[in-house]
């Protein structure tokens, strides 16, 4: 008899529910439930700043697609061996005394405060800046492990906002889990802390005792004490058991009771388990955001890499750090071009891509800073902004998409020389997401611009994957994340390799990103963007001509 795991990913607009062959890695059923809350999923208000979620949607997504999954796939329940979870970070829920999100109370559904604080939310910049300005002069050790600054999108500056600002919801919560903690607690009743988000976006790490120190938290706040003091004091790794499904979540799922829950992790860290991530890979997961995935063993003495969002102690998988950058929108961008900026009634993403596969590198003579989200890597800067240089009266719709697409590549680029600037080895690029499956044009562009060769996950759904591959290790199916990886994982057969000319074009065109990238990036610097405009037009130029750069 075959065995079984299931998969749940919590993404940002929708949860998924998959059910893997432990075998083969083949998923047999799939179900999606989108958000019904706010715009797909997201709630704002007139901050741009504020991005909520309501956690009625976890709860009826989680319902929904395990048993829409059940129902297509026919299989021995018994079968199903072990259970893993993801979702998106840093997305801190406020709950009450008995686990309930604050957000179900009478008093409080209304109030923005009482929701989940979806990753992307940026109200916490003020906070952020107090937290990494403390840590800078009482606990350097801290930035060390999340590259030099501590970031808005984060569990501590979330926290640390609400008390400042909504003191009548900060008092009535009892603790903040992290959405990738609290399903796992839903389903088994134990609270766990998975070392993921713990250490990418809570300031855990084993090397100092766990979750910052009562001395570092009073200098901010004492009530961030009792905060503390409500989370585990030892986070666990995604191939540890969180605890047994109980019998009020076997009931409302229609499982057998007690089958193995792996520890949660976040969404795209999932993505890089479930696309095969091992020593000298790196994982791009490419969505609305997307984060470059590492991974060096326990034993390798690493360096501290500024501007990255982290090395944290098996993050990723046990017995190796965890290294995490990233962009803070990637996908984002391409929809708000599309559905904001709607460059016409016919032009929707996949007629754009269509046109701009059309368009030379270097032809347009635009340039673009991939900003505007903020900065993740390697700035770490959310204040910063989106740019496009370069348009004249003549400039086209697909001239600016493909504009956009070679922004992110950019900025994926610099990302990876970080990396290898500070000895990361990185052999290989694997690409998972429905971006990498979706736009052979992207991925053609990014082979152009890293200069390598581009590989995509051959499961779409590789975040899913990787949940239910921590299910197949707890559940006793695999010894480990190696032999489920060789079992479960893959890559299709079609790669994408640099073209040398387009290689030779967008070389030009880093150089000129590069420079706009640090004259509008970083506070200190002599960078004279007098000749970029210009050095556009002259690469426009020679491409139009056929000459040589």
């Amino acid at each position: 008899m075959n065995n079984y795991t299931i998969g749940i990913d919590f993404g940002t607009n929708s949860v998924r529910s998959i059910i893997v062959d432990c075998s083969n890695g083949k998923i047999i059923c799939s179900n999606v439930f989108n958000y019904s809350y706010g715009e797909n999923g997201v709630i704002f208000n007139d901050d741009p700043n504020i991005a909520r979620q309501h956690p009625r949607d976890y709860i009826t997504g989680l319902k929904k697609t395990i048993s829409g999954a059940l129902k297509e796939a026919e299989i021995d329940m018994n079968a199903i061996k072990g259970i893993g979870v993801d979702a998106t970070a840093s997305t801190p829920i406020p709950l009450d005394k008995e686990g309930n999100p604050l957000a179900f109370n009478p008093l409080f559904n209304e109030n923005f405060s009482a929701l989940a604080w979806l990753w992307k939310d940026h109200a916490s910049i003020k906070e952020a800046e107090e937290i990494t300005e403390l840590a800078r002069n009482l606990r350097p050790q801290y930035l060390t492990a999340c590259g030099g600054k501590y970031s808005s999108e984060w569990y501590w500056s979330k926290v640390l906002h609400c008390l400042r600002n909504d003191r009548d919801v900060f008092d009535a919560v009892d603790s903040w889990m992290e959405l990738q903690d609290w399903i796992p607690f839903l389903l088994t009743g134990n609270r766990t802390s998975g070392l993921c988000a713990a250490g990418h976006k809570g300031l855990y790490s084993p090397l100092w005792g766990g979750y910052p120190d009562d001395e570092f938290l009073e200098k901010l706040d004492k009530q961030l004490i009792r905060v503390r003091s409500k989370l585990p004091d030892i986070a666990k790794n995604i191939g540890e058991c969180a605890g047994k499904l109980n019998a009020h979540w076997a009931s409302e799922l229609n499982l057998p009771e007690g089958i193995p829950v792996a520890v949660g992790t976040i969404d795209a860290h999932a993505g890089a388990v479930g696309s095969g991530i091992s020593s000298g890979v790196m994982v791009k997961i490419l969505g609305t955001s997307t984060c470059d995935i590492a991974i060096a063993p326990l034993a390798d003495n690493l360096p501290e890499i500024p501007g990255i969002c982290g090395i944290a102690h098996e993050s990723v998988l046990p017995g190796h750090y965890g290294l995490e950058a990233g962009q803070s929108a990637v996908g984002d961008i391409f929809n708000w071009y599309v559905k904001k900026i709607q460059p016409g009634e016919k032009l929707d993403l996949e007629k754009l891509n269509v046109l701009a596969e059309e368009v030379q590198p270097g032809s347009s003579g635009l340039l673009a800073l991939d900003w505007n989200n903020g900065n993740r890597s390697v700035l770490t800067d959310p204040l910063l902004t989106g740019l496009l240089i370069g348009t004249t009266l003549r400039t086209k719709p697909e001239e600016i998409f493909r504009a956009l697409i070679e922004a992110t590549a950019f900025g994926a680029k610099i990302i990876i020389e970080r990396y290898k600037e500070f000895g990361v080895s990185i052999e290989r690029v694997i690409n998972c997401g429905g971006i990498a499956v979706k736009s052979s044009l992207t991925m053609q562009i990014y082979a152009d611009v890293l200069g390598c060769t581009m590989e995509v996950s051959n499961n779409e759904q590789s975040c899913a994957l990787g949940a239910a591959m921590a299910g197949s290790v707890v559940g006793g199916v695999h010894k480990d994340f190696e032999i489920a990886r060789r079992k479960m994982t893959g890559v299709n057969e079609k790669v994408y390799k640099p073209v040398k000319e387009n290689q030779r074009i967008y070389d030009q065109l880093f150089k000129l990103y590069k420079q706009i990238h640090d004259g509008f990036g970083l506070e200190k610097n002599d960078e004279n963007m007098h000749n970029v405009m210009k050095d556009l037009l002259k690469i426009k130029d020679y491409v139009h001509k056929g000459d040589q750069i």
